[in-house]
């Protein structure tokens, strides 16, 4: 028609408009075949992986995307609990290609939700659009599909009970490494640590118990003992008992009763105020006059001691300390009355302290000798502890088998004043157990009783 003062406005021809109208119709259908798609599949996730409830849009898919299965599917077909809500219809600016821009294009449906809008999903494969046609399909009595919660709660509990197995092992290893590693050292402190053990430190080893073996009961049952004492050996008897000190012991401890100490014919004998000789006029045989030694009054000895004597006076002589001579050996039972009866005249019971009565002498025995320092000539007996010869004689007479018989100190246990030149042999290993212990007396030495003064 024309309109006045216009121009003409062609009409479109009916089958034009009905064209229209039908593709119009049929992008409707289409729309709500998508929506209703789309509102299974987000029921789907909803029930998968529940979340705040938020507004979801739905884009409108293109003509070429729903199966020919889905163009008459409507959303009333559904199962009641998967139906969507009613959707409010919101109008885009720009037409949709091939649309009347007069009528306008919906660009989307919005259902109003109180979540936050999705992100837009990708266009549904036609995997999904299968699966959506199967569930538009299915009969409206029956249930509606429930999805396997308990069984991806079981997948998802398995796999934090495994997490939980291992994190227990880890604290495990953890803990056992501790136990073996050392203690970590101070800060600052430069050490590296090492896994080896160490070996256990040891203050001391253990030292097994080990008992001595008992000595002999008897040291007259060795057969060597007896044999020597027989032969009138007395250094070979005592060698025998296994030495000076051990024939001391055995002497001691009641263990030699084949040991006499009162006989006088053994270089052991002990002669003292309370242990005359037995018999009391007692005389050695063998006796000799020491050779090599300058000899005062002509004494003799037993041979035995002047042997020792002769021995004493050469270390004397190879040591360079001078010459020692003889001044008194052995002197018989009466040449004792002769010498204690002039002491006594002299000192009275004082006597008592510097001479022995007959039969109560080592002199008696040829085993006690009196000696004195020479220098050409020779001195007197109260001049040898100030001459070095006495110093000698001191230290070094033991090592020929002589004792200093009565010594500072001693008086007590012997009776005597102190006697530095009166020596007395009693052998090489008894001598030699004498120095070593440290004895001041044969009394000491033995065991025996003091004999300060006589008993009659």
């Amino acid at each position: 028609m024309t309109e006045p003062g216009g121009l003409v406005t062609p009409r479109a021809a009916p089958e034009t408009r009905r064209a229209a109208r039908a593709m119009r119709e049929e992008a409707d259908r289409r729309a709500r075949a998508s929506q209703a798609a789309r509102a299974n599949e987000a029921a789907r996730a909803t029930e998968a992986d529940p979340a705040p409830e938020a507004v979801v849009a739905f884009e409108l898919p293109s003509e070429d995307f729903a199966p020919s299965s889905l163009s008459d599917a409507a959303p009333s077909t559904l199962p009641p609990e998967l139906r969507p809500p009613a959707p409010t219809s919101v109008f885009a600016g720009d037409p949709l290609p091939g649309a009347s821009a007069h009528h306008g294009t919906p660009a989307a449906n919005v259902w109003p939700r109180s979540r936050p809008a999705r992100q837009r999903r990708p266009a549904m494969s036609e995997r999904r659009a299968a699966r959506a046609a199967e569930l538009l399909a299915v009969d409206e009595t029956a249930l509606p599909v429930q999805h396997a919660r308990p069984r991806r709660l079981t997948r998802r509990l398995a796999v934090v009970a495994g997490l939980a197995t291992g994190a227990a092992l880890l604290l495990g290893s953890a803990a056992m490494t501790a136990m073996m590693l050392p203690s970590l050292p101070p800060e600052g402190a430069e050490t590296s640590l090492s896994v080896a053990v160490e070996p256990r430190h040891v203050d001391q080893l253990p030292v097994p118990l080990v008992e001595q073996s008992p000595p002999a009961a008897d040291i007259c049952a060795l057969p060597d003992v007896t044999s020597a004492l027989q032969g009138g050996d007395d250094e070979a008897a005592i060698e025998a008992a296994g030495g000076g000190e051990a024939f001391r012991a055995a002497v001691v401890e009641g263990r030699a009763p084949c040991v006499d100490l009162g006989d006088a014919v053994r270089v052991w004998t002990v002669v003292d105020k309370i242990r005359p000789l037995n018999p009391i006029d007692y005389r050695p045989s063998g006796l000799v006059l020491p050779d090599g030694v300058r000899n005062i009054e002509g004494g003799a000895l037993r041979s035995d001691a002047a042997s020792a004597l002769a021995s004493l006076v050469n270390g004397a002589r190879a040591a360079g300390v001078g010459e020692i001579a003889l001044e008194s050996g052995f002197r018989s039972y009466q040449t004792q009355q002769q010498t204690y009866g002039r002491h006594f005249a002299e000192r009275g019971d004082r006597a008592d302290l510097v001479s022995a009565r007959p039969g109560y002498s080592e002199h008696q025995l040829g085993l006690g000798a009196d000696v004195v320092a020479c220098a050409g000539a020779c001195g007197s007996l109260d001049d040898l502890a100030r001459t070095t010869q006495g110093q000698w004689v001191a230290e070094h007479a033991w090592e020929h088998g002589w004792i200093v018989r009565y010594v500072d100190g001693a008086t007590p246990v012997t009776g005597y004043n102190p006697e530095p030149w009166h020596l007395r042999y009693i052998g090489p290993e008894l001598a030699k157990a004498y120095h070593d212990g440290g004895w001041t007396s044969l009394e000491e030495f033995f065991a025996l009783d003091p004999a300060p003064a006589y008993l009659g």
